[in-house]
Parts: structure tokens; C-alpha cells; sequence
């Protein structure tokens, strides 16, 4: 479905496709960022103070500034019914973890309550899933007042998330119907929780990719802000400017004409 959906958009607007092509030679780098940020992590919980929470990840370990770990406390073991054996045990979510400071064997990190849950105590737990993240890629936000159609760029961004193996991407094409159908602009979901959480609830999403376009001076950057869909929090950005792209480097993809043709 995604290979059809950037067939049609390249072949609708020729004209501007080497602006999108450049936008997504720009975010590799950029997704090799995101895949090393989210590999599976498992911790203890070291303690907490306040809003801050430790935990016993650190550099070491693959903490990262701008992760968000799930914090949880095991319950009671559940067993096969007919064999008597253990399969695992109960969990239950606490909250979250927004790490901010990592130290070769600890972080410190944000702690974010789920409502109605008791507040975490030493050895509760703190984990990055095993299972494929689940992001929704928002349209270009494009501050330049270019003419270029980037409406490409998300299928492209897409494309290179789910090779790695780590990422679920939700069809950008469902993506943008939900923003449009609730009314509710890009720019809000990089600092409206109250709007991101709702939509990414929608969707099904634990994160949010919000590609941005900016020019400072004569040069234009690619921004990527990655959002978490459960707290509405932005988590960290990276930025870039725009990388050119020769004739070969355009052809992103074997269904693509050649620049020109």
C-alpha cells in the first residue's frame, strides 16, 4: 500500500520531487538516531524524589537523553491452566519515565504518574518494549513558504523506519484524514498535549514524528521532533540542513523516474 502511495505522488508532482528527495536523504542519518534511541531496555527503578525518578540504566546500558521508558510493578504470577505452569506474571503500569540526565550507570529521568496508580518504589521495573515501536508520521510542517510538494515525504520517512524492524508506522495516509477530520493543525501536536495524546489515542500511536522545514538565512533545515502520543511530551529533536542530492541519489526508489524524465 505504501509502495502504491508514493507511485502516485511521484508521479503526480514531478516538478518538486527533488525537494522531497532531499528531505528524506536528510533523515537518514536522522532515523539511524531514532532505531539506536529505542532498542529494547530493561531496568530496575532506583528511587524517586519528587518528580524524578533513578534508575539503573545508564550510558552503559543504552540510556539515551529523550527516551521514555515504561515504569511497571509485577504482580501475581498467572499459570497454564491445565500443567500448573508459570507463563509470567501481572503487570502494572505506574507511569512513565522521560530520561534527562544519564550517567555512565544511572539516569535521572521525568516521571509521569498514570492517574490512580501508587508511586513507584526501588526494584519496580523500567523498559523500552522488545515489540516494533508504533509511530504516526505527521505531514510536513513547511515554515519557508516554499511551493515544493512534500506531501511524499512521509511515505518516504515511513519506508526507511520500517526497515529497521523497530518501527510499526502507521499509513500516513490515515494519518493525515485523523488530523484533518479533527481539525487539528501540526503545530498543536508539538505543544498541545491535550490535542497530540487524543489523536495519537485515535491512531493507535505511542509516538509522534513532526517533520518541520525552517530557513535561517540562505540555508533550509530539516527538523524532526519526535513527541510521545501517551504523555504529549516532546522528547528530543534533531536538525539538519537540507542535503543535496545528485540524479542517482534522487531515485530513492525503482518505481521513480530519473529527475527530468
Amino acid at each position: 500500500m505504501l509502495a502504491l502511495a508514493l507511485l502516485v505522488l511521484a508521479v503526480a508532482a514531478p516538478a518538486h520531487a527533488s525537494t522531497a528527495d532531499r528531505i528524506a536523504a536528510t533523515f537518514v542519518a536522522m532515523a539511524d538516531d531514532l532505531v539506536k534511541a529505542f532498542q529494547p531496555l530493561e531496568g530496575l527503578v532506583l528511587e524517586l524524589d519528587g518528580d524524578r525518578i533513578y534508575l539503573d540504566i545508564g550510558q552503559e546500558g543504552g540510556a539515551q537523553v529523550g527516551q521514555e521508558l515504561t515504569i511497571f510493578r509485577k504482580g501475581e504470577s498467572f499459570r497454564h491452566p491445565t500443567t500448573g505452569r508459570i507463563l509470567g506474571r501481572h503487570e502494572d503500569v505506574l507511569g512513565y519515565a522521560q530520561v534527562r540526565r544519564v550517567l555512565p550507570r544511572l539516569s535521572e529521568a521525568v516521571f509521569i504518574a498514570v492517574p490512580g496508580q501508587p508511586e513507584p518504589r526501588a526494584e519496580d521495573g523500567a523498559r523500552i518494549s522488545r515489540g516494533r515501536i508504533r509511530v504516526a508520521i505527521a505531514p510536513v510542517l513547511d515554515l519557508t513558504n516554499s511551493e515544493a510538494d512534500v506531501r511524499r515525504v512521509p511515505y518516504l520517512f515511513a519506508t526507511l523506519l520500517e526497515r529497521s524492524k523497530r518501527f510499526h508506522v502507521i499509513d500516513p495516509l490515515r494519518v493525515s484524514d485523523t488530523i484533518t477530520a479533527q481539525n487539528v493543525r501540526v503545530e498543536e501536536i508539538l505543544g498541545r498535549p491535550e490535542r497530540a495524546v487524543p489523536l495519537g489515542r485515535t491512531l493507535e500511536a505511542s509516538a509522534w514524528l513532526v517533520p518541520i522545514l525552517i530557513r535561517r538565512g540562505n540555508v533550509t533545515y530539516l527538523d524532526t521532533t519526535w513527541v510521545s502520543a501517551i504523555t504529549g511530551s516532546a522528547l528530543f529533536s534533531r536538525r539538519e540542513p537540507l542535503q543535496n542530492a545528485g540524479d542517482t541519489e534522487e531515485q530513492r526508489f525503482p518505481w521513480e523516474p530519473l529527475p527530468g524524465n
